[in-house]
C-alpha cells in the first residue's frame, strides 16, 4: 500500500512558537517577540520562492487556557484565516513547551486537561475547516522538555534528576490526548517531533562507557517506544499512534557520553564516531518502519549555508535509499533570541531579524542560505522526479500484472458473469 503524502510542500517553515516558562521564572512568547502575529501575511508571502506552502505553528496552550477548561481561540483563528488567505498549510503543536500558569506535567490534572485541550482544538478547527487535512504534533519534543525542565531545572516544573518521572507523565498525556483526537476526527494525521542524537563514548573507553554510551543512545527512542506500546504498555501506547515520525536534528545533536563535549557536524578531522545524518534517520525509519520528515534543522550564523549543503547531501542519500521521506522544516523560518536572556537573537533563520523601537522586527533575507537553499531544492527536485517517475511505472505495471491475472481467468472460466 502506497501511503499519500499529506505536507503541501516538501519543504516546510517553522516558526519558533514557545510560550515556556525560561530559566529565570518569566513567561517568552516568541510568535510575539518575532512579529509574527503582526506581520503574518509578509511572512507567508516571503515563503512562495522558496516552494514553501506548510509550515509549522503552535497554539501556545498558556494563552488559549488561562482559565482551566475555558479556551480562547481568537489567535489561533487569526492565524488560520491568514494562512488560508495565503494559500498556506499548518501544521499545528498543541503543546509547544508551555504549559498553563496553574500546571505542569506532575498536576494530577494534567492529563485531563491535556485530553480536553485537544478535543477542544478539534472541535474549534473543524468548525472553521470541515474538509482540509489536519496534521498535528501533540507535544513537542517530549525528550528535550523531560530534560529541560526535569533534568536540569530549565523551566516548569523546575526539578532535577526527574528526568525520567517527567517524560512517562508527558507520554501518558500525550497517548491519551493522541487518542482523543483521533476519537474526534479519524482522518487527523500526528506528526511526532523528536530530537534525534548520537551518543558516544569517550576516546580510550573503557568496556563500562561503552555500554553505557550504548544505553544512553538508546534512550531517544523512548517516548515513540511508549507511543507505540513496547514500553511501558500501561499507558495505552499502541502502534495505531505511529503515524508520521518527525526528527529534528541540529549541529550539536552529537556528543560525548556526560554532554560535555560536541562532535564537530564538519568532521575536518576524520572522527570514526561521528554518525551521518543518513544513517540515523535511516535507523529510526528501520526501528518503526513509519513514514519520517526532518521537522527542525538549521545553523546559527556565518556557516548557514554550510549547514544546508550539508542536510542536502544527507537527505538525497535518504531519498536515493527508497525510505519514504516526505519533508524538510527550516526551524526557525525567521530568527528567534535566546530564551533565557532575550538576547543574542541566533542568527539561524533563513530572515535574520533588524531590531525598531516600538514596532517588529525588519525581516532581511541571508543570501548564502537563501542560494543554498534554492541549489539544494533543485538537486533534491530531481532524485525526487526520478522516485515518482519509478513510482509511477510500478503502479503502471502493478496494473498491468492485475488485467493479466483477470484475462488469465478469463480463459479458464473463472470469471463470473457480470448481471
Amino acid at each position: 500500500m502506497i501511503e499519500i503524502n499529506p505536507f503541501r510542500s516538501f519543504w516546510m517553515g517553522g516558526y519558533e512558537c514557545t510560550d515556556k516558562m525560561n530559566y529565570y521564572g518569566h513567561r517568552v512568547d516568541f510568535i510575539k517577540l518575532t512579529g509574527h502575529l503582526e506581520l503574518i501575511d509578509q511572512d507567508y508571502q516571503m515563503l512562495e520562492p522558496f516552494k514553501i506552502k506548510t509550515v509549522r505553528e503552535g497554539i501556545r496552550w498558556s494563552q488559549v487556557e488561562k482559565v482551566p477548561f475555558q479556551y480562547d481561540w481568537n489567535s489561533v483563528k487569526f492565524m488560520m484565516e491568514h494562512a488560508k488567505k495565503n494559500n498556506i498549510q499548518q501544521v499545528w503543536d498543541i503543546c509547544h513547551f508551555g504549559f498553563p500558569d496553574d500546571l505542569s506535567p506532575f498536576h494530577p490534572q494534567f492529563t485531563q486537561r491535556f485530553v480536553a485541550l485537544c478535543r477542544a482544538f478539534v472541535r474549534f478547527y473543524r468548525s472553521i475547516e470541515p474538509n482540509d487535512t489536519l496534521i498535528i504534533t501533540p507535544i513537542n519534543e517530549v525528550s528535550f522538555i523531560s530534560w529541560l525542565g526535569g533534568e536540569i531545572g530549565g523551566t516548569t516544573p523546575y526539578v532535577k534528576g526527574q528526568g525520567w518521572e517527567m517524560k512517562y507523565h508527558l507520554m501518558r498525556a500525550y497517548i491519551a490526548g493522541s487518542k482523543a483526537l483521533l476519537e474526534e476526527d479519524p482522518t487527523i494525521r500526528l506528526l511526532t517531533t523528536e530530537p534525534l542524537v548520537n551518543i558516544v563514548p569517550p576516546a580510550d573507553a573503557t568496556i563500562d562507557q561503552i555500554a553505557e554510551a550504548a544505553a544512553a543512545h538508546l534512550t531517544q527512542y523512548q517516548s515513540l517506544d511508549m507511543l507505540c506500546g513496547n514500553m511501558c504498555p500501561e499507558l495505552g501506547g499502541s502502534p495505531e499512534l505511529l503515524d508520521i515520525l518527525g526528527f529534528n536534528f541540529y549541529y550539536n545533536n552529537q556528543w560525548i557520553l556526560g554532554f560535555g563535549t560536541f562532535l564537530p557536524w564538519l568532521n575536518e578531522f576524520p572522527d570514526e564516531r561521528w554518525v551521518p545524518l543518513r544513517q540515523l534517520l535511516s535507523e529510526a525509519y528501520h526501528r518503526y518502519k513509519r513514514p519520517i520528515a526532518l521537522t527542525e534543522t538549521s545553523h546559527p550564523q556565518k556557516d548557514r549555508h554550510k549547514w544546508m549543503n550539508f542536510i542536502g547531501r544527507e537527505c538525497a542519500a535518504v531519498l536515493e535509499e527508497g525510505i519514504p521521506f516526505w519533508g524538510i522544516c527550516l526551524y526557525p523560518i525567521i530568527d528567534r533570541p535566546d530564551w533565557d536572556h532575550g538576547h543574542p537573537w541566533h542568527e539561524a533563520g533563513l530572515w535574520d531579524m533588524q531590531l525598531q523601537e516600538g514596532k517588529p522586527p525588519i525581516r532581511i533575507l541571508n543570501e548564502s542560505y537563501a542560494n543554498a537553499l534554492i541549489f539544494v531544492q533543485n538537486s533534491l527536485e530531481k532524485i525526487m522526479d526520478k522516485e515518482e517517475t519509478i513510482g509511477e511505472k510500478m503502479r503502471v505495471l502493478s496494473d498491468l500484472d492485475a488485467n493479466i491475472e483477470y484475462f488469465k481467468r478469463i480463459s479458464r472460466g473463472q470469471v463470473l458473469q457480470l448481471v
